[in-house]
Formats: C-alpha cells, sequence, structure tokens
C-alpha cells in the first residue's frame, strides 16, 4: 500500500540532510566541469553505452550522479522528492554546464504521469528502492515509462545488510523481510556523507556542517530480494542480469570497513564476508 503521508515526512527529512550532504562536497560544478564523474564502475557496466539514450533516473538526490551520466552522452531526467535537492541539481547543471532536466516529485506521482514508452533507460542507485513503501506501483511505472527494448538498472544495498546493527558484528537488528516491506522508522536521513569521508566525495572532502541532527524522522521499507525482482517480473520486465557484491562504493557505514579499491569498501576482517551490494538489469520486451 502506497504511504505518500510518510513519503512526505521523508522529504522534510531529506530536505534537511541535503544541505548537510553538499556542505562537505566543495565545488562540485567545477569538479563536473573538469570532467570528474561520481559513478561507480558497476552501474556504468550495467548501463553500457549512453551516448544519445534518454534516461530517467528516479530518485536522483542533488543531481550529481545525474549529471555525470550526462557527461557520458546521456540525455536525462532527473526525479526525486526533496525541494532541497532538485533545486541544488538545476543549480549545478547550470552552473556546470551539463544539461538536465530535474522534476520535483514523489517518485510514484511521476511514474503516473510520465510519458509512456519514452525512455531507453531507467535507473535508481545507492539507497532508492528502501525508500519505495509499494513495490508494485513502481515496477508498473518503469514498465510504462520504457520505451519497447528498454531496460532498466540499479545498484543498490543488498538487502540482507539491513538486517545487522551497525556495528556488523553479526547481531542482527531486523528479521529479513521474507513478507517483503517492513516500515522502518528512525530519528532522520543522517550525515552519511560526513561518516564516510572521501569515498563519497571525489571532488574532495570538506568539513562542512558538523555534529549534524535531522530535526525530522524518516521512514523506510524493507524489501528482500524476491521482492524486488518479483514486482519487476510480474511489470512484464525480463531479468537480464543480477549481481551482488561483497563491498560497497562510496559508503563506510560500519565500523572498521576497509578500502579495498579506490572508494570501494569491505567489512572489516575479522568480520565474514557479507554481500553489501547487488546489481540487476530488467529488459521490456
Amino acid at each position: 500500500m502506497l504511504r505518500r503521508d510518510l513519503h512526505e515526512a521523508n522529504r522534510l527529512s531529506w530536505n534537511a540532510a541535503t544541505v548537510a550532504h553538499n556542505s562537505h562536497k566543495g565545488d562540485q560544478a567545477r569538479f563536473l566541469r573538469e570532467g570528474g564523474s561520481t559513478l561507480f564502475p558497476e552501474e556504468l557496466a550495467l548501463l553500457g553505452p549512453l551516448a544519445g539514450k534518454r534516461l530517467v533516473h528516479l530518485q536522483c538526490n542533488a543531481g550529481q550522479d545525474t549529471l555525470s551520466l550526462a557527461a557520458l552522452g546521456a540525455e536525462v531526467t532527473g526525479v526525486d522528492i526533496s525541494d532541497e535537492a532538485v533545486s541544488f541539481a538545476r543549480a549545478l547543471s547550470r552552473d556546470s554546464g551539463l544539461p538536465g532536466t530535474f522534476a520535483r516529485a514523489d517518485v510514484f506521482d511521476w511514474l503516473e504521469a510520465a510519458p509512456a514508452g519514452h525512455f531507453e533507460l531507467a535507473f535508481c542507485s545507492y539507497g532508492a528502492i528502501p525508500w519505495l513503501s509499494d513495490l508494485g506501483p513502481w515496477a508498473r511505472g518503469l514498465a510504462r515509462t520504457l520505451a519497447p527494448g528498454g531496460r532498466f538498472v540499479t545498484v543498490e544495498f543488498h538487502p540482507f545488510m539491513w538486517c545487522f546493527e551497525p556495528d556488523a558484528q553479526g547481531r542482527l537488528q531486523l528479521t529479513y523481510p521474507y513478507a517483503g516491506g517492513a516500515h522502518v522508522q528512525t530519528s532522520g536521513v543522517n550525515d552519511y556523507v560526513a561518516l564516510s569521508g572521501a569515498g563519497l566525495v571525489p571532488s574532495g572532502y570538506e568539513e562542512g556542517v558538523k555534529d549534524f541532527k535531522n530535526p525530522h524522522p524518516d521512514h523506510g521499507f524493507q524489501w528482500g530480494f524476491a521482492d524486488i525482482v518479483g514486482a519487476l517480473l510480474s511489470a512484464g520486465l525480463t531479468l537480464e542480469r543480477l549481481e551482488e557484491y561483497p563491498y560497497a562504493n562510496g559508503w563506510k557505514g560500519f565500523p572498521g570497513m576497509r578500502e579495498v579499491a579506490p572508494r570501494r569498501y569491505a567489512l572489516a576482517e575479522d568480520v565474514p564476508a557479507l554481500p553489501l551490494m547487488y546489481g540487476l538489469s530488467a529488459r521490456k520486451g
């Protein structure tokens, strides 16, 4: 069931957090103008060639990845619920000289109104799907807005990871979501950029806001692999590729995580390897 009331609460939480996040990122427009990119190899491998492709980036946050995709030749549209994020993305597009269209909307509302069969690629990544209160209308909306032969691509944090306490020492926090859609409320979107440091700021980390406390709680939804893949299949998409990764790109959410490649982090050496991300590609027939 769609929970637009909780989506609205999340909008407020993201508005507050986005200001803190961008305070650490310095002159992002210059970084992009000089050829910098915030993308990782995993999503680029799944997306494939981008030149001339019509691409919608759902839950695009403040537009850094969206405009990095534009720099590779995609014709990009970014969608996000946060007023602060979309305002920043529009300014970043203007100041970087990279073209992009950005819409401020709940992703479910946007998918209902989006042009049918228009986009060749739909994309979301890194903490997008856990904000969705109902996967059915989301997946059907994706399928409707994709052109024949179009693809949905995501690289996302693994659902198994969210079961564990933040210390990742094996204490289960939540039951794995076999039933799907478990509502999880926390004290607000945190300053995960500050926690991750340079891993999430290839443009150069700056101290920015210190000791951020979000005044607005947030509401997530714990979905399992079967829920996510099943929703895409039920919407008529065909699964093309599915990958799991024992590391996280950019994010150092557990203590003791170690860098195993540039901006790629695995769990501490004394913790068993767990899947921290997955990637998938699904095609519309």
